[in-house]
């Protein structure tokens, strides 16, 4: 299993601070945001890792985390020129994965809970379909929603929708088999001009291979890509670490453990 961390993209939700820092460099309580999705990567067993981000952020990024023997893995660096969809880290990154599996974690994204490593399988086990995270929110219409049938059977995944046909969304946090490359270049840009990773959901949904595992209430997550989620999420990292006497985010005590 591949992983890797899209750190690309303009951080346009926090203008100005992303004028002249990468959002996943901004700190969340003790850490830099991107320390959280790759200790999330790390603890469901990913040791080799590409970080997908802008060219000026290269630098930067490289010597924070440099080449992650640190911590006993593998990190690689390579650039998107411009944010054109998340579902492009796949063509970005089809050298990288090569035959693998993969899983792609969004480089804002913050995931506390017991649930996503207790769901994901370890090593190079995950060989076929596609498996994501959905979570309960109170304004689902800024991400994929998906929709269920009466006996919580996912039906459909709808990106961004005026009226979404529920409060659960996917989180940005993907395992896919290999056939997830071929889907990326059979996609077309959306309205939106970019490659929307719900069209690849969706297309393993209608395969039925897709698996949608409901992080439940003994779980949190955050998008911090906005001013109030970098506050929430900042607090109840310093909440957790403070009141449990244990480290949230931390990739030396994930590679210790």
């Amino acid at each position: 299993m591949k992983g890797i961390i899209l750190a690309g993209g303009m951080g346009s939700r926090l203008l100005p601070i992303t004028s002249a820092c990468s959002k996943q460099l901004l700190p969340i309580y003790d850490k830099p945001i991107i320390y959280y999705p790759l200790s999330t990567l790390m603890n469901m067993g990913v040791q080799e890792i590409l970080c997908i981000t802008r060219a000026d952020n290269l630098d930067a990024f490289s010597n924070l985390l440099r080449d992650g023997s640190q911590w006993g893995i593998d990190i690689q660096y390579t650039i998107q020129d411009k944010p054109t969809g998340i579902a492009e880290a796949f063509l970005i990154g089809e050298k990288f994965i090569g035959e693998d599996s993969v899983t792609l974690i969004l480089g804002d994204n913050i995931f506390y809970g017991a649930s996503v490593t207790a769901f994901s399988q370890k090593g190079d086990k995950f060989l076929s379909g596609a498996r994501v995270f959905a979570y309960q929110v109170p304004d689902p219409e800024r991400y994929g929603v998906i929709e269920f049938s009466r006996d919580g059977k996912a039906i459909s995944i709808e990106e961004k929708p005026v009226q979404p046909k529920s409060n659960y969304v996917v989180t940005g946090l993907y395992v896919y088999d290999n056939s997830v490359i071929e889907k990326a270049k059979s996609l077309k840009p959306s309205a939106r001009g970019e490659l929307e990773i719900s069209d690849i959901n969706q297309s393993y949904l209608e395969e039925s291979k897709l698996e949608v595992l409901i992080l439940d209430e003994g779980n949190t997550w955050f998008d911090a890509g906005t001013a109030d989620s970098l506050i929430l999420a900042s607090q109840f990292v310093q909440s957790v670490q403070k009141r449990q006497s244990t480290m949230v985010g931390c990739p030396e005590e994930t590679a210790l453990k």
